[in-house]
């Protein structure tokens, strides 16, 4: 495919290039990885969703009660591989991989954060696999929860054309020898959303880059202030302290990450900025 490409420069420690497309597409290098951030959606955030903030912080950081709020995907291409992180509803994704001449079936596995329907809305229709060849990977403690706990429908519809080829996994710390799920791309374990929510860090020629999923839901808010959680997350505490710890590591360790809740092109860099932190996006 060709591509409208608009700039490339090197942001952080990642070379990136971003081109137009109707929905919007970002890529990046790490290293022998290209990563492209597909958005399936975009649209105004809700303040009734944050916990905790006070009506002065709120208007401090959104005035009038306004950010914005994004529904992204990941595809990695590298090492012989095409691989999927979430798979959002299910719509725009298809047409993103479509503008990127990557058919599904192409899709050697699919990575899931946790197990939210706007993260693996796209994994079936009617009982058929989209990703007819990929295999699943799914923290064990994720889909205990889901298949087990809660007996979840809709996740357990997600998994059902996958059987035999879901692998589960324990995600580990960033500084215990995380699993190592395929080449180059570790599962970091930031519990709280969920109770199996799972960060991808990448890793390639002395790059690193973080997916980290749901770590934050609107981030005009939750950077200056990572104490706030969000009504959908399963528990807010251990979310909040899911995202300190990860936020101090990715500002401390110079690691660009990419968001499924980021705004375009949810793709930067984070630094310490007084109480909080402060977010660079790729431009």
């Amino acid at each position: 495919m060709k591509s409208m490409l608009l700039r490339g420069f090197l942001f952080g420690a990642v070379a990136v290039q971003a081109f137009a497309a109707a929905p919007r597409i970002f890529t990046c290098k790490v290293g022998s990885f290209e990563v492209h951030m597909l958005e399936e959606s975009s649209g105004p955030g809700r303040p009734s969703i944050l916990l905790g903030i006070s009506p002065a912080d709120l208007e401090k950081y959104a005035p009038g009660g306004n950010f914005q709020s994004e529904v992204n995907t990941f595809l990695i291409q590298g090492g012989g591989r095409t691989v999927v992180v979430d798979t959002g509803f299910g719509g725009a994704i298809f047409e993103s991989m479509k503008k990127l001449g990557v058919n599904p079936a192409d899709v050697d596995a699919v990575l899931i954060t946790h197990m939210h329907g706007d993260h693996i809305g796209g994994l079936q229709k009617d009982g058929r696999a989209l990703f007819p060849k990929a295999k699943v990977y799914v923290a064990r403690q994720e889909r205990d929860y889901w298949l087990g706990a809660r007996n979840d429908p809709g996740a357990r519809a997600a998994l059902a054309p996958y059987r035999g080829r879901v692998e589960t996994f324990a995600p580990g710390k960033f500084d215990a020898n995380p699993p190592e799920l395929l080449p180059g791309i570790r599962a970091i374990a930031a519990f709280g959303h969920t109770p199996g929510h799972t960060l991808f860090l990448l890793e390639s020629g002395g790059q690193k880059f973080l997916v980290w999923g749901d770590l934050m839901h609107a981030e005009k808010i939750q950077f200056p202030l990572p104490s706030i959680s969000v009504s959908y997350d399963t528990d807010p505490e251990a979310a909040a302290a899911s995202r300190l710890e990860v936020l101090r590591y990715v500002a401390g360790n110079n690691i660009s990450v990419g968001g499924m809740h980021l705004i375009f092109p949810a793709v930067g860099t984070v630094r310490a900025a007084g109480e909080g932190y402060a977010f660079s996006a790729a431009e």
